[in-house]
């Protein structure tokens, strides 16, 4: 994937999230008669812009694009004239003010329902919950799930795929429940019902490799050791390997499927392996070593080899689910609620010292994530703009002063004590506001470069 595409398809979620929370404010101005000078994709000097509309609102695209605003007429920002005092937005009323605010981060889960009730009447492709390799001393062995069973709920939700399991299970381990009743269907054809238990879940647990920490794999097909690609200037491609090469022993050892090689490589990251491998109708013996890898803290080896597999198993462990477009529109506002209280969830746990802070991803790591997502196909990039969407209205209503959140708890202050806060009380939410994003980037941009440098 080149890093020309993946910045490509960063700006794009970028911009279609800044311009659909920044078009939630101005229509809601609009409507609420409020004068628009300036709508900003943006900020800082503009590059582009162009003047349109009865107002004459300023269209711009401003150099540094990590968000937007929209500028309004307020007489505490500027001089007003007599004709327009009451299309400023300080002379509006609480509940019209406060309508305008919420109307940014209301639009990005206007635009998670819309995406995700595109995909589901589109149909959504996910791999069978169908369980691999059990990992030994987990809650998962504990409960005596066994690889080939195929999940057909957790607690009361029904499961599809692969995608579904894991979100429930997340969900669970979250909230550390102690009897977990998931319900299998065995390779007998019996249903089973497993009780499995989260509640000793660590904070550090909730992060990619959630599965395996609890002890489940993904089913996989046996696949041959034969080789169908070897990547340019690996280890492999220097030992001389070639695509149809079949792996016979490696170190003494009989190799019978691709993960027997694979474990024997992981293992020895820049050790020499003497290989036996039938090329043709001849069997020679070929000498590799590993290149060294980070992978979690941990040395790995590698050789850049690929499997040659049977597209037809592949296949065979996908699913496809669609609905029709009432059925999808309710999913997807189910969805979109249910990943709002999610994350809201998430960041609780966090500040209670209950989920690490290494879940927290900043610009480097949602480019990569955009990037991979457009690769897979549009219906990936698009429930990767859901999500997206759903975290900016979900950190834009937090109670932190600058963000939308800030200002509508200054209006219920407002409300409640029936006159707005002072400026001087106001100056200092501000100066809070600045410390905790500053803080809340840091540990983003943190765990972006440990990301980047432990991969």
């Amino acid at each position: 994937m080149s890093l020309f595409f993946t910045i490509i398809a960063f700006i794009f979620a970028l911009g279609l999230l800044i311009v659909f929370h920044e078009f939630g404010h101005y229509l809601v101005a609009r409507l609420c008669d409020v004068k628009v000078l300036r709508f900003s994709v943006g900020f800082g000097r503009p590059l582009l812009r162009k003047y349109w509309g009865k107002d004459k609102t300023e269209w711009a695209i401003a150099a540094f694009p990590f968000g937007g605003y929209v500028k309004m007429l307020d007489e505490r920002e500027g001089k007003v004239a007599p004709e327009d005092l009451k299309r400023s937005f300080n002379r509006k009323t609480v509940a019209r003010r406060f309508a305008i605010v919420s109307a940014g981060p209301i639009a990005n889960f206007l635009l998670a329902i819309l995406l995700y009730w595109l995909l589901f009447m589109h149909g959504i492709s996910g791999m069978k919950p169908i369980l691999g390799q059990i990992i030994p001393n987990t809650p998962a062995a504990i409960a005596s799930f066994e690889s080939g069973e195929t999940i057909l709920k957790i607690g009361t939700e029904p499961v599809l795929t692969w995608q579904d399991a894991r979100w429930l299970l997340l969900g669970h381990a979250i909230e550390r429940s102690p009897i977990l009743t998931v319900e299998v269907l065995n390779q007998s054809g019996e249903v089973i019902k497993r009780n499995m238990d989260l509640s000793k879940i660590n904070a550090d647990d909730l992060d990619a490799k959630f599965l395996k920490k609890i002890g489940l794999n993904i089913y996989q097909p046996l696949i041959k050791p034969e080789i169908s690609q070897v990547i340019a200037n690996s280890a492999g491609e220097q030992a001389g390997l070639l695509p149809n090469d079949k792996i016979l022993v490696v170190n003494g050892e009989k190799i019978v499927w691709w993960n027997d090689l694979v474990q024997q490589i992981r293992d020895n990251p820049g050790q020499p392996l003497s290989m036996k491998i039938r090329r043709g109708n001849t069997e020679i013996n070929v000498d590799v070593t590993p290149d060294i890898v980070i992978e979690n803290d941990k040395q790995i080896g590698k050789i850049g080899i690929s499997p040659r597999i049977d597209q037809s198993k592949i296949e065979s462990l996908l699913v496809e689910v669609s609905y029709p477009a009432n059925t999808a529109l309710v999913k997807a506002i189910y969805k979109t609620w249910e990943t709002s209280i999610f994350t809201l969830k998430m960041l609780g746990k966090m500040i209670m010292g209950e989920v690490s802070w290494k879940n927290v991803s900043g610009p480097i790591t949602i480019a990569d994530y955009a990037g991979k997502s457009a690769q897979m196909g549009i219906a990936s990039y698009l429930g990767f703009l859901a999500l997206i969407s759903i975290s900016l209205g979900v950190l834009n209503l937090l109670p932190i002063p600058l963000l939308d959140g800030g200002h509508l708890m200054y209006y219920v202050i407002e409300i409640i004590k029936g006159s707005p806060l002072s400026e001087k009380a106001m100056e200092i939410g501000q100066q809070l506001g600045i410390m905790l994003l500053f803080i809340l980037m840091a540990f983003a941009i943190y765990n972006d470069i440990n990301r980047f440098i432990s991969s």
